[in-house]
């Protein structure tokens, strides 16, 4: 009898190992490597939301354009999207603060690279990812949007605004068709001196997409030059257009300086003519802006309709010393 229980009791310990043993490992394995791929696949696909700063004025409006949500923003005189009218500022676009950048920690700085030979070796220095775009002409700006459009997902955003400046372009390349090409010096002034914009420049770049020849051509990527007058007269420009930079209103004293007491102006052609103008600098700035139709607008009434009021520079000079 003991014989018969001691058998019994190596049965049910036997049937209870046999129990814990996995009877199909081959099934458990696979179901496992199902799992933790589809964990992988999960954390892959969370993903940190980008923590974009823009240092321009018109990168800002480019960020808006695509819907992409910003941290923070430079100073700017210029009216800001309401999305981002309640962000930190970071500096200025000629001055940005590389520290208080750095320490909202941020994914990408946007800003024109017309600005990163002397921005780039702080942002370098602080350690913060950079972005620089192109905003010298309006290809440029819209070359960028497409790349933002692919970097960020929202190329929809991008194709929309890249069809939308195709449209226009073609509109107004059609308005000019059989127009002769005037020739234009473009001068852009400075509080107490001037330079002159090359086809590099996003002010020059407007001229050749209104149809007219740049009479300043460079042979190097060279934005803006300084020549004497007397190469200046050489040039015979059709028109001149005067456009400025900083202090725009000390820019524009000057050039009423400049045209009235300055007896060798008085020999060009286009001083003769009377066509001489005065541009809008907002329109006609450092950086392209989408307000690019309204300067080609501009270009189109000064160049080929005449009807824009010529700039009186004896006037102003009289007004500005009165």
């Amino acid at each position: 009898m003991r014989r018969i229980i001691l058998v019994c009791i190596a049965l049910s310990l036997a049937l209870a190992l046999c129990a814990c043993v996995d009877q199909h490992p081959e099934e458990d394995t696979a179901a496992e490597s199902t799992a933790a791929a589809e964990n992988a696949a999960a954390n892959e696909d969370v993903e940190e939301p980008a923590r974009i700063i823009a240092t321009s004025y018109s990168t800002i409006l480019i960020c808006d354009k695509l819907g992409l949500d910003l941290v923070a923003v430079c100073s700017t005189s210029g009216e800001l999207p309401e999305r981002y009218q309640d962000l930190p500022t970071v500096g200025t676009a000629m001055s940005p603060d590389a520290e208080a950048i750095a320490l909202l920690e941020p994914t990408d700085v946007i800003g024109p690279d017309t600005l990163a030979e002397t921005i780039e070796p702080t942002y370098q220095a602080a350690g913060v990812p950079y972005t620089f775009i192109d905003l010298q002409s309006v290809q440029g700006m819209y070359d960028s949007i497409a790349m933002l459009g692919e970097k960020y997902g929202v190329s929809e955003a991008a194709d929309t605004l890249i069809a939308e400046y195709e449209e226009i372009l073609a509109d107004f390349q059609t308005s000019i068709e059989g127009e002769e090409q005037p020739t234009v010096l473009l001068l852009m002034g400075l509080p107490g001196a001037y330079i002159e914009c090359t086809p590099n420049s996003y002010a020059g770049s407007l001229l050749e997409l209104a149809g007219a020849v740049n009479v300043v051509q460079v042979d190097d990527e060279m934005n803006f030059v300084s020549w004497n007058t007397e190469e200046l007269l050489a040039l015979d420009p059709d028109y001149i257009l005067l456009t400025a930079h900083g202090l725009p209103e000390l820019a524009m004293e000057m050039f009423a300086e400049e045209f009235t007491t300055n007896d060798i102006w008085k020999h060009f052609r286009a001083v003769e003519d009377g066509h001489v103008y005065q541009l809008d600098y907002t329109l006609f700035g450092m950086s392209c802006t989408f307000d690019w139709p309204e300067a080609l607008a501009v270009l189109q009434e000064i160049l080929y309709s005449e009807t824009y009021e010529a700039y009186d520079a004896e006037a102003a000079y009289l007004e500005n010393n009165s």
